[in-house]
């Protein structure tokens, strides 16, 4: 787990590429872990997205390589989401999307 005193400070950022080729940044918020599995939350750079990206964390060949590939349950979706939300409720404001 990983723990952001902090959330204008991050430690890591990421890059990727979007299905139209445009590369966005992201800060990694938080690591999350649901049913045994490992999930990352990923904010991004860009002020003006207000949406989180959550992606599931497998092991990559070396031991210090983590994969991050996309997660088709909506229910663990939600999950994840829901203890984001509960551990920085005093960082962001959330808002339900209609």
């Amino acid at each position: 787990m990983t723990d952001i005193n902090n959330m204008e400070e991050f430690d890591t950022t990421i890059t990727l590429t979007d299905d139209d080729g445009n590369e966005v940044t992201f800060d990694i918020a938080d690591y999350v872990e649901v049913d045994g599995k490992e999930y990352v939350v990923l904010v991004p750079q860009d002020e003006d997205d207000d949406e989180v990206l959550i992606l599931r964390v497998e092991d990559g060949e070396t031991e210090d390589e983590e994969l991050f590939v996309g997660e088709d349950d909506e229910e663990v979706l939600e999950k994840v989401f829901q203890i984001f939300k509960q551990r920085f409720e005093d960082e962001y404001e959330f808002t339900d999307a209609e």
